[in-house]
């Protein structure tokens, strides 16, 4: 154990005398916070849309007033014929365009339906479905204000965990798993190679300390180091964006403890593999930072996959603590609900720092 300490009070005056190791250490991960909270939405509103009157009419004046009256949908230009919106659709003025065709307006004031054509830009999916969504939306609620007839059936919709559907409830769980796994990967992979580089790993092969002691010794210093960045940014999630937290902060704490373990292992082992920075840094990139963005359940939903790439994820930790996390803070799931999620993380962890381990031999290649 002395030998194990000394190894981690070595990697700790290394981090101290150099400020990129500290900037990539507390500064990114808050950075990275902010930067999904505030910059990444999928809740859009405010959308530009045209309006094409074809009715001319006081009447259909009075449905468009109705239908942006709530400020979702956003009166980017009115157009005398479908060619002006077109063009506004071309120039990105719009993404979308409603058509009012004739006698809309007459039709309505006798209780007829009427029938708006909407022309929608598909070149952004994400866009789209959400002007389909909020036309529909609107339209049905200008009817039934219009009609003063209540529906003959109602659903009653109650949305839980997230009512107000906020972006950031989303995204900050997944964005703690994204960071854990871009620090943890990143600073064991650079500072060993780093060691690899200079020539100053020779100097323990002259040493009595044991392959594994000098894992647990070099790992240990960035395990309390990540510790600190999972509550620098549950703090900064719950005091920035109201994150909550709902359920157990044992179980959040063992999963994060299993899950940094994990990924400082898969650094230790990227920087043994390829014994230079550089090299350290891309394979890092490809083995950690980009499964734990895009098949972790981050952004997109796992189920959505391709079969072989949902079957790859079922290998990436970061998908085990991005769900754990998300039923943890936001829906108090307990220990019951994610043991799985720990065995997958606790496997993971005891497989790249035995690897690790193995593959740090005594030798200089």
């Amino acid at each position: 154990m002395r030998r194990v300490l000394a190894m981690s009070r070595k990697e700790v005056l290394h981090v101290r005398r150099d400020p990129t190791m500290t900037w990539l250490a507390i500064g990114m991960p808050v950075l990275l916070v902010l930067i999904f909270g505030f910059g990444v939405r999928f809740d859009l509103d405010h959308l530009p849309v045209a309006w094409v009157d074809l009715d001319g009419t006081r009447g259909s004046d009075a449905l468009r007033e109705e239908l942006f009256v709530s400020g979702e949908l956003v009166l980017a230009k009115v157009c005398p014929e479908v060619e002006c919106a077109e063009r506004a659709m071309r120039s990105n003025r719009a993404v979308a365009a409603f058509v009012v065709p004739p006698g809309a307006a007459a039709d309505r004031e006798r209780g007829e339906p009427v029938t708006l054509q909407l022309l929608v830009d598909g070149t952004d999916g994400t866009v789209a479905n959400a002007a389909l969504a909020n036309a529909e939306a609107l339209t049905t609620a200008a009817s039934i204000a219009h009609d003063r007839r209540p529906p003959r059936s109602l659903v009653r919709t109650v949305i839980r965990y997230n009512p107000r559907g906020e972006s950031a409830m989303f995204l900050l769980p997944g964005t703690i798993a994204y960071v854990l796994a871009l620090v943890s990967v990143l600073l064991t992979a650079l500072a060993i190679a780093r060691e690899w580089e200079r020539g100053s790993m020779e100097q323990l092969f002259s040493t009595t300390v044991g392959g594994l002691e000098i894992v647990l010794g070099k790992l240990l210093p960035y395990l309390l180091l990540g510790m600190f960045d999972v509550l620098l940014v549950l703090a900064v999630g719950a005091s920035v964006f109201a994150l909550p937290f709902r359920g157990s902060l044992p179980l959040v704490g063992l999963a994060s403890i299993l899950f940094l373990v994990g990924m400082l292992g898969q650094g230790l082992l990227v920087s043994i593999v390829t014994r230079s920075q550089m090299l350290a840094t891309q394979l890092g990139a490809v083995s950690a930072v980009l499964p734990s963005l895009l098949l972790s359940g981050f952004l997109f939903p796992v189920e959505n996959l391709p079969w072989p790439l949902y079957w790859l994820s079922m290998i990436v930790p970061a998908r085990f603590h991005v769900g754990l996390l998300r039923g943890a803070l936001l829906k108090g799931s307990g220990w019951g609900d994610h043991w799985l999620d720990l065995v997958g993380l606790a496997a993971y962890a005891a497989l790249t720092v035995g690897a690790s381990a193995a593959a740090f031999r005594r030798r200089v290649a």
